[in-house]
């Protein structure tokens, strides 16, 4: 499996953003202006407005502390976030989202998990590292960022220093992003749906296609294009996912036309082609079967004609192949 280097760097063990961040003072200052957030809830586009400082709940039901359904090293990333020792990835309980063939439903939707404090958030983000992990991958931050910031800068105090890996649905309030600005490394961005009738029937949120859009460019204006580094690991950029749905539902030629003209042709992307039905999909024909052959080929096709040229996609004999150039 051959990965395409993108602008690489010599370094192999790149100081991650917050550590910069941390020295002066100002991650500190960002832990204090995203608790604030908190008050009247507006940490995710859906803007709830509960004081979850007080123990009131909007959509997520997450309160003041964060939620963790579980964490551990992580091997089903893409190879530049796995590596060799694994992706340290951090799953976030709750949803912001209510995806009715969500392939994780026990924990976005059943809420499995438990409330933790900062410091146990901190102690998790130093285990991670201390295994070895080449990241530390935070997967459905959306509705969590204020309880994510205070965490990591416990952690970063006790010496964390391996790059931030933000893990999302594209559901993200920007005035959240802007505060990430300098503190996460590798933006993970899935590009779920360009109709915004389709993302209300079926994950029940308003005006997807344009927050998700507007939430990318402010991903790709801090990192850019994804670097990889002379080992195969990312160490800053971002990384774009698309899951393809039955019948076209999830718009691929017009995500891919948004990511190569409005953000970049150099951008990368992970066309991917392992939906299966979930949770309540089977109410949601055609959703309760899952894609073809052909549907999927037309997916990659589309990224093609759209001028995307670094494409990774599922390949059933070899697993997720890397294209430099198509």
């Amino acid at each position: 499996m051959a990965l395409a280097h993108s602008k690489g760097t010599d370094s192999p063990n790149p100081e991650a953003s917050y550590r910069r961040l941390l020295s002066s003072g100002l991650l500190a200052e960002r832990v204090r202006r995203a608790r604030e957030f908190l008050r009247r809830c507006k940490v995710c586009p859906r803007h709830c407005s509960v004081d979850r400082l007080e123990g009131e709940l909007g959509v997520c039901h997450v309160g003041a502390k964060a939620f963790v359904a579980s964490y551990g090293p992580h091997f089903g990333e893409e190879p530049p976030l796995t590596g060799v020792d694994g992706s340290g990835t951090i799953f976030f309980g709750s949803c912001n989202l209510r995806c009715v063939f969500c392939q994780n439903y026990e924990i976005s939707q059943l809420r499995e998990g438990r409330d933790v404090s900062a410091d146990e958030l901190a102690e998790m983000m130093l285990d991670l590292q201390q295994r070895g992990c080449h990241n530390i991958n935070l997967v459905t931050p959306s509705h969590q960022v204020p309880q994510i910031l205070e965490g990591l800068l416990l952690a970063a105090e006790r010496g964390l220093r391996v790059p931030l890996v933000y893990n999302t649905s594209s559901y993200d309030e920007v005035e959240m992003l802007k505060l990430l600005d300098g503190v996460v490394d590798i933006y993970l961005p899935d590009f779920k749906y360009s109709d915004p009738d389709i993302a209300l029937r079926y994950s029940k949120v308003e005006r997807y296609p344009e927050i998700a859009k507007t939430a990318i460019r402010e991903m790709h204006r801090q990192v850019g294009e994804l670097v990889i580094d002379r080992r195969g690991i990312a160490v800053r950029g971002v990384l774009v996912r698309h899951l393809v749905l039955p019948e076209g539902l999830a718009g691929t030629a017009e995500v891919m036309r948004f990511l190569a003209e409005e953000i970049s042709r150099d951008t990368y992307v992970n066309v991917m082609d392992q939906y299966h039905p979930c949770w309540k999909a089977f109410r949601y024909p055609p959703l309760d079967r899952r894609i073809t052959n052909d549907e999927f080929e037309e997916a990659v096709q589309l990224a093609k004609d759209a001028g995307l040229h670094r494409l990774a996609h599922e390949d059933a004999g070899t697993g997720i192949s890397w294209m430099a150039e198509v």
